[in-house]
């Protein structure tokens, strides 16, 4: 795969694909603010290399799924007053191509504009690979080198992330080099014992990691809702729990084999019940099998922690993707928040599959750089685990 390194770019127009789909809240008199602004400061390293280079450079990026609708509500632009904070520099937001040409034929070595939202183009996401590409000739046409740097995005096709690729001198930037090295290591030689720690709400999501790992690892922990399924399989009543009824054959499935292969699956011994998803609800700590009939898990228990966190300690590897619980709310916070730290005290390779995950970790006000790698990309890290190929990762590699 090209890296930056690989380019030359003194001078020339370079557009990069970031990822700066970002969470927003509502701010004052109507306004929109990042409420987690992780992603754009993960693009920094490239964005500062090639001004550094003396590059001219043209930022294009996603917000939400707008569906090729243009909404104000989705608008980059407080990404753009962001990243012009973070980098020192003022970051114009041109309202489409036809303005990012005019700004871009003004720009000066160094300079950074980004294009408004690429998705309310409706061709960015279609699955007509000549719309996709007559969008890809567009953004092209912008510059003279591409630069791949959206992890986030790049299990997708789309014409910012595949087809535009194909028609400039591309690599990839420093966050996608490094994602992509930190996952091809999970997959080839993990230090050992490999511990894999999974969570979230349903079993469906991470049926082809559970798959693709399960005679993989040493040692799988499963928490958060997708663990009732679990429970529900090895025969015990879960209550008003998350639980995915047509999944049960498939993880007793899974159950059965990684007991033929010597892995060691570990479910809760514990849970956090409450009989309603609210910060204000009651809660009781009971066994994983004594779970009370109306009444909902919602976090792992304090012997699951320990347990966990048990087989995490001595761990060569450990990768966590999917909160232990509802951890939004404080009362159901204490599972992810006992993982992490966990994580965060083992001298292991720790990588947390982004996501939910990652933005656990933030806030919970847990130091980032106590783990060796956080992913920015939730569902290309969970493909890349499944072992599947990833478009915007093959591009790169073919071009």
């Amino acid at each position: 795969m090209r890296s930056l390194d690989d380019l030359s770019v003194a001078g020339a127009r370079v557009l990069v694909r970031a990822d700066f789909n970002v969470p927003l809240a509502d701010g004052p008199a109507g306004s929109r603010v990042i409420a987690d602004d992780g992603r754009i400061r993960a693009a920094l390293p490239t964005l500062e290399y090639l001004r550094g280079q003396g590059a001219k450079v043209i930022v294009v990026s996603h917000l939400g799924r707008p569906k090729g609708v243009a909404s104000p509500a989705l608008s980059l632009a407080p990404v753009a007053a962001r990243l012009g904070d973070l980098l020192g520099a003022r970051v114009p937001l041109a309202a489409d191509l036809a303005e990012a040409h005019r700004l871009a034929d003004a720009m000066q070595p160094g300079d950074v504009i980004l294009l408004e939202n690429i998705r309310f183009d409706a061709r960015e996401t279609s699955s007509s690979a000549q719309e996709r590409g007559a969008l890809a000739a567009e953004l092209a046409a912008l510059a003279d080198a591409y630069v791949s740097d959206g992890f986030g995005v790049v299990h997708r096709e789309q014409a910012s992330v595949t087809d535009v690729a194909r028609m400039l001198p591309c690599a990839a930037g420093r966050l996608v080099h490094r994602e992509a090295s930190v996952f091809a290591t999970l997959l080839a030689e993990p230090a050992r014992p490999y511990v894999v720690v999974l969570g979230g709400s349903k079993v469906s999501d991470k049926l082809g990691v559970i798959g693709n790992l399960i005679t993989r690892v040493d040692r799988l922990l499963i928490g958060g809702g997708m663990a009732f399924t679990f429970l529900a399989a090895q025969g015990h009543s879960v209550g008003d729990s998350l639980l995915e009824a047509d999944q049960l054959q498939a993880v007793r499935g899974f159950i059965a084999q990684a007991d033929a292969s010597g892995v060691e699956l570990l479910v809760p011994v514990d849970v956090v019940v409450a009989d309603e998803v609210a910060a204000t609800a009651r809660t009781s700590v009971v066994a994983a099998d004594a779970i009370p009939d109306g009444w909902k898990g919602l976090d792992i228990g304090p012997r699951t922690v320990a347990l966990f966190a048990d087989r995490i300690a001595d761990a060569g590897t450990v990768v966590w993707n999917g909160p232990m619980g509802v951890f939004e709310l404080e009362p159901f916070a204490a599972g992810t928040r006992g993982i992490a730290e966990a994580m965060a005290a083992s001298s292991a390779m720790t990588v947390v599959g982004g996501g939910d995950s990652a933005a656990a970790i933030r806030a919970l006000g847990i130091d980032e750089a106590a783990f060796t790698h956080i992913s920015t990309g939730g569902g290309a890290s969970l493909e890349y685990l499944e072992g599947k190929r990833l478009p915007g990762i093959t591009v790169l590699e073919e071009g």
